[in-house]
């Protein structure tokens, strides 16, 4: 039996909701939601420190991208992803679409570069879960993961039918995202944080 509770009052459905009813939720909520296969999960705040980094990222992301195809976009943008015969949408941190075909609908299927920041309680999902989903996208060129705690960041590229794990920390370092042509210096990712 289908829940007739509107999205938009759920924290977490524990029955199946259909896509165009998540969807039309989601345009009422007043929090975000994540689907996952028909289960529908609330989204909880997030952090100061998480806030300044995200603001930072898509800051950086929309600099250097500007005049270029490639689009950033912050975490109103849902991901759609197709695997294991169900459909989920993420609301990943930041992501950079390249794709100009892949628009116009609330979300994007096909984006070149996902990022999250990590924080204890969205640390397991993020490194797990939605790594797993977010591996399987066709054409994602780097899955990046910040840490919210110090200056560290994991970037994963697909490199032919594999991906390469990279770790960078310090305030020295940076990230090179050359599949989409931005770097992104630690020390202004996290600039206004102290540790």
């Amino acid at each position: 039996m289908l829940s007739s509770a509107p999205v938009s009052t759920l924290t977490h459905s524990s029955e199946f909701i259909p896509v165009a009813e998540y969807l039309e939720g989601e345009l009422r909520a007043e929090t975000k939601h994540e689907y996952l296969g028909g289960l529908v999960y609330a989204m909880a705040g997030a952090s100061e420190e998480h806030n300044v980094i995200a603001a930072n990222l898509l800051g950086m992301l929309h600099a250097q991208l500007r005049g270029k195809s490639c689009q950033p976009f912050g975490s109103d943008m849902k991901v759609r992803l197709q695997t294991l015969g169900d459909t989920y949408f993420y609301y990943p941190d930041a992501m950079v679409s390249c794709d100009p075909s892949d628009s116009g609908h609330g979300w994007r299927e096909r984006p070149a570069v996902l990022f999250e920041i990590l924080s204890e309680d969205t640390r397991r999902l993020d490194e797990r879960e939605k790594r797993f989903t977010y591996l399987h996208i066709p054409g994602l060129l780097a899955y990046v993961r910040i840490e919210q705690a110090g200056p560290e960041v994991v970037v994963e590229r697909r490199v032919g039918d594999t991906w390469k794990s990279e770790k960078l920390t310090g305030l020295d370092a940076s990230l090179a995202l050359p599949e989409i042509g931005v770097l992104l210096p630690l020390a202004e990712l996290y600039e206004r944080l102290r540790f």
